[in-house]
């Protein structure tokens, strides 16, 4: 089986096993002390479960195998594929320290609403000039 295949497969066992579950992203978020998204990444094999995170994801999903608990630990390999769903921006943007969530809220006139929020380090811009660069800095004074 081809490795998009092989992954394609596992993210659907991955999202039986939630779906087993009953619960939604964010009963699995708020059981675990993750976020919604990252939880959803996990599950869609697009992040890594750190060892210290598994025991709580397996308590919220019961369902959840050996194998894919120790597949899920495994750095994930981002491809394209055109049965799983893909983090938008997984090519496109790189954060440090970031956070994401997805909540669902009452509106003033009763109807639902989404709250999206990205809580990132900030990062300012900086101008490169090479007199700036320590390297060159350093081959100056020597």
């Amino acid at each position: 089986m081809e490795e998009s295949s092989v992954k394609a497969a596992v993210v659907r066992r991955l999202m039986a096993a939630k779906v087993e579950s009953g619960k939604s992203f964010s009963d699995v978020a708020a059981e675990t002390g993750l976020t919604n998204v990252y939880v959803a990444q996990l599950l869609r094999r697009q992040a890594q479960l750190k060892p210290e995170t598994a025991p709580a994801l397996r308590a919220a999903l019961p369902a959840l195998t050996d194998e894919l608990v120790d597949l899920m630990m495994q750095p994930p390999f981002r491809s394209y594929h055109p049965d799983i769903v893909h983090e938008p921006a997984v090519y496109s943007m790189s954060a440090i320290d970031f956070y994401c969530s997805v909540d669902k809220v009452k509106g003033a006139d009763g109807k639902d609403r989404v709250v999206v929020t990205f809580d990132g380090k900030y990062l300012p811009y900086t101008e490169q000039k090479s007199e700036h660069m320590m390297s060159r800095m350093n081959l100056k004074s020597s």
